[in-house]
């Protein structure tokens, strides 16, 4: 929990611990993987630390000790999705309970709670008192990806904190020592790949993103030449998580219609698709591509609603529609 900083998060550390008007709750929120939640660790410790020097933890104080050690500080309180991918009532009703006694060893306690888009309704309307009026002295950071789909309830009870996206070149010098063996063009597609969030792309590396997207352009490829059938496409990409493919195929429909409107080859984004891109573009109407666009946005949502879909079927219905924009013109 004490790792250092990540480097663009040095502004926003300044900025809370200068604070010596403190919120009982606040909502941390930005793009996945740009280390909100490290933050929200260092802040926590920070806070329950006993003896905090130049406005860090100490790293030496008992309170320090056992979140180093263990981790099992009793003033502290994680809560993220258990046995589902949602956060339940009884688990809210167990941090009320953690809320409602007296500190043991800080000065306060903190809970925090990730992501909170992943609270059902019946958890979130179960916190909303303990966000309004935290019983004794406790502290509640909840962290999202995904702010949007919270309740305007929870959000308006929180202090709501944007945390900082990383200039490039940051990125990329920060992900070159987390992942070394990588050449700097793996470095660079992987961060395009992640949008620019660091601790994605590493999280993406880690997953084998790298080969699952050359499997994919690579199919895309022969999709068009003919050389495969959609049927086999979609068994193909079987182990590539489903959103992952939705967020290519909205970047590259996204891609499709800047260049039909502009013209400008520069827009087409990364190398591996351009001509494929391009191709289609040429051949295909903006009406077409629109609703195709529309098509992927709703059925993208369905995948973060972590709805009920036939994977094979959906991706055979994406890709048919994908090959008849060829067919438009």
């Amino acid at each position: 929990m004490l790792d250092k900083l990540l480097p663009w998060q040095q502004m926003l550390w300044q900025q809370m611990v200068s604070n010596k008007k403190l919120a009982h709750a606040y909502l941390f929120y930005g793009k996945k993987g740009i280390g909100k939640y490290l933050f929200a660790e260092r802040l926590a410790h920070y806070w329950l630390c006993l003896s905090p020097v130049h406005e860090q933890p100490c790293g030496q104080c008992k309170s320090c000790h056992l979140l180093l050690g263990s981790g099992a500080h009793p003033d502290i309180f994680h809560l993220m999705p258990e046995d589902s991918e949602f956060i339940k009532v009884n688990q809210i009703r167990a941090l009320i309970d953690f809320i409602n006694q007296t500190p043991q060893i800080s000065p306060c306690k903190v809970v925090l709670l990730e992501p909170a888009e992943a609270l059902n309704l019946n958890a979130a309307n179960a916190l909303l008192k303990s966000l309004e009026e935290p019983a004794g002295n406790s502290r509640l950071i909840l962290v999202s990806h995904q702010i949007g789909q919270l309740l305007p309830t929870i959000k308006s009870r929180c202090i709501q904190q944007l945390c900082p996206l990383p200039k490039q070149e940051n990125a990329l010098l920060w992900m070159g020592e987390a992942l070394p063996d990588l050449t700097k063009e793996q470095l660079s597609q992987l961060s395009m790949l992640a949008g620019n969030a660091p601790l994605y792309a590493v999280e993406l590396h880690q997953q084998g993103i790298l080969a699952q997207r050359e499997l994919v352009v690579a199919d895309m490829k022969k999709l068009l030449k003919q050389q495969v059938v959609v049927s086999q496409v979609a068994e193909a990409w079987n182990a590539i998580p489903l959103l992952v493919i939705f967020d290519w195929f909205c970047q590259w429909i996204h891609t499709i219609l800047c260049f039909q409107v502009t013209g400008d080859k520069n827009t087409l984004g990364a190398e591996d698709m351009q001509k494929v891109l391009g191709y289609v573009a040429d051949k295909s109407t903006p009406e077409n591509v629109r609703q195709l666009q529309n098509k992927l946005l709703q059925e993208r949502q369905k995948v973060l609603a972590k709805a009920n879909l036939n994977r094979v079927l959906l991706l055979e219905s994406v890709l048919i529609d994908w090959i008849n924009l060829l067919q438009a013109r």
